[in-house]
């Protein structure tokens, strides 16, 4: 119990951190506040059995009960503010932690870690931890500092009892190890199945419109079906295998009273102890009763907050790259490459490719599917770290630049388009967050965009739904080249930004395209023959290798990949129905 406790606070930071201290701190004076019960009832009941109780007698303990209720519910208050505030902001502030450290992580970690996963520890795990982890803490040290303070206070009227109790209170800690342990066991278990739980739930829901085309309800029902009733399996086996360490927990808490009660009763019998002292031992068994009891009962949900801990240590514990470069202005926008190879999971993607582009120029990437297009590109911009030979940017390798000096050179429009959920002119501004009203306008016209925002409910400040799926795809295309626009960057990367555009888009996409790439650095990939033929330079990849090079009339006249790639666009072309 308290190396989770530990482990959590360690975890929060030192600001919250410094809250929780103080929080237990105060608790130990509430502790203390509460323990002032026990020698206000002893005046009392002394004076009862000596018979010399009196009117002073009473106002005196009524004195000290009053100042220690009013006390108390003072410290509680603040203590509960405290713990309160330091729990929601570990947790903000976690949050913010695992998006930045994700922004430096290699792009093949996201390959290998689902949606549901990053989301479930994000969401789910985050908020339990700010529900669960600031009543454990508060309740679990409460309960250890008040049963702690009543062992002291007994230790000045008969340390025969208060000796008992103390042994008492190391055996519950032992049972509270081992409902940990117990805990720990299963714990992974449960983790792996809330992950699968997640990503099922966010795969239905992202499939939706495939499984109606399709009527998959039955395929899709059974795997989100399976994945729930797993995940309910695992927490009924928790639930189970614990039940009796906590049973034990229990029992040890209740045999603590009882054995202290009946002892006392022992030493009245047997004159060893005196009916005044005899009574206090017995109101003192029952506030350690309650006060271990709360304990016990709420450090049964540690194991949670050690699985939440662990699981965003877990992202955050991952290598990111080293983006400890220097602040580089590139003295141009020339891109070369030297014999770069790259693998990811053991699989060699790209394979000792050399390539120039100067700036200024536009460079075609063409090839069969799977053969390294879109991993040469954002090996450029330094989505992942080449394993060999080097990627200049201006003369510098990459990775000499930091992060942020590197990717203000490069504006992306991808195939496959991410629109935040917010207004349209939010979602353009992520170019330049510092844009004004009348930028994003002009931007949005020359990317063809306003027309169709000014035909939306509320206009530029319409909100999207998440992932741009109030949109069509021609229209998240163009305020993808909006937001683009509004970057400014040097040099463009365009990753298939056709392919999935309809025809009454096309043009309007191709225009704001071109406005887009004037007098830029462009490097597209591209299967439609006229984004290619006009390109300064035209790459043909194959297998990771770069196996053709050249302009379009140059590639036109050798066999090869991509003359069979024109040919067979020509053909697909000039198909009719007759």
């Amino acid at each position: 119990m308290v190396e989770v406790l530990k482990k959590f606070f360690d975890f929060c930071g030192s600001e919250n951190k410094k809250k929780f201290y103080t929080s237990i701190g105060l608790g130990v004076l509430m502790a203390f506040l509460e323990a002032l019960r026990i020698p206000a009832s002893y005046v009392v009941i002394k004076a009862i059995v000596e018979g010399n109780a009196s009117d002073m007698t009473a106002y005196m303990s009524l004195g000290i009960l009053l100042i220690s209720i009013i006390l108390t519910i003072i410290v509680k208050s603040k203590t509960t503010m405290l713990q309160t505030e330091a729990g929601y902001n570990t947790c903000a502030n976690k949050r913010i932690e695992i998006a930045e450290h994700m922004r430096y992580l290699p792009m093949g970690y996201f390959n290998e870690n689902s949606l549901g996963y990053i989301t479930s520890v994000t969401t789910n795990t985050m908020e339990a931890l700010a529900e669960v982890a600031t009543k454990v803490v508060m309740m679990t040290t409460q309960g250890l500092l008040t049963t702690l303070l009543i062992i002291c206070m007994m230790f000045t009227f008969d340390y025969r009892l208060a000796l008992i109790v103390l042994a008492g209170l190391l055996i519950f800690l032992l049972a509270n190890k081992y409902l940990q342990y117990k805990a720990l066991s299963i714990a992974k278990s449960k983790d792996e199945a809330d992950r699968i739980l997640v990503a099922s739930v966010l795969e239905y829901v992202q499939g939706m419109s495939e499984i109606k085309s399709y009527s998959l309800y039955g395929n899709e029902n059974k795997k989100l079906i399976k994945a729930i009733e797993e995940a309910s399996d695992v927490n009924f086996r928790m639930e189970k295998r614990l039940l009796p360490a906590m049973a034990l927990q229990h029992l040890i808490t209740k045999a603590i009273g009882v054995c202290m009660a009946a002892v006392s009763i022992f030493f009245y019998i047997n004159d060893s102890m005196e009916l005044a002292e005899c009574i206090m031992a017995l109101i003192c068994a029952f506030m350690i009763y309650a006060a271990l009891d709360g304990a016990g009962s709420f450090s049964a949900l540690i194991r949670s907050v050690n699985i939440a801990v662990e699981k965003a240590n877990a992202i955050l514990e991952i290598e990111p790259m080293d983006t400890e470069g220097d602040d580089i202005e590139a003295k141009n926008f020339d891109i070369e490459l030297k014999n770069v190879e790259f693998s990811y999971d053991k699989r060699k993607i790209i394979d000792k490719v050399s390539l120039y582009i100067k700036e200024g120029t536009t460079t075609a990437i063409v090839g069969p599917s799977g053969g390294g297009k879109t991993t040469l590109c954002r090996l450029m911009a330094r989505f992942w770290d080449v394993n060999e030979g080097s990627v200049e940017l201006g003369g510098r390798d990459v990775r000499q630049y930091s992060m942020d000096s590197l990717m203000k050179n490069f504006s992306f429009v991808f195939q496959n388009v991410y629109l935040f959920e917010d207004t349209v002119a939010n979602n353009i501004k992520f170019g330049n967050p510092l844009a004004s009203m009348e930028e994003v306008v002009e931007v949005a016209k020359k990317a063809c965009c306003h027309d169709f925002i000014m035909k939306l409910d509320k206009g530029y400040d319409t909100v999207i739904g998440e992932g741009g799926a109030s949109l069509s795809g021609g229209e998240k295309q163009r305020l993808s080249i909006a937001r683009a626009m509004m970057k400014s960057a040097p040099i463009i990367i365009l990753d298939e930004a056709t392919a999935n555009v309809d025809p009454e888009n096309e043009k309007d996409l191709m225009q704001a395209i071109e406005e887009l790439t004037r007098q830029k650095t462009v490097i597209m990939i591209a299967h439609r023959l006229k984004t290619v033929r006009n390109a300064d330079k035209i790459v043909v990849i194959d297998e990771g290798r770069i196996v053709q090079e050249g302009k379009h009339e140059e590639l036109m006249q050798k066999d090869g990949i991509y003359k069979n790639f024109v040919n067979a666009r020509e053909l697909a072309v000039s198909w009719k129905i007759s």
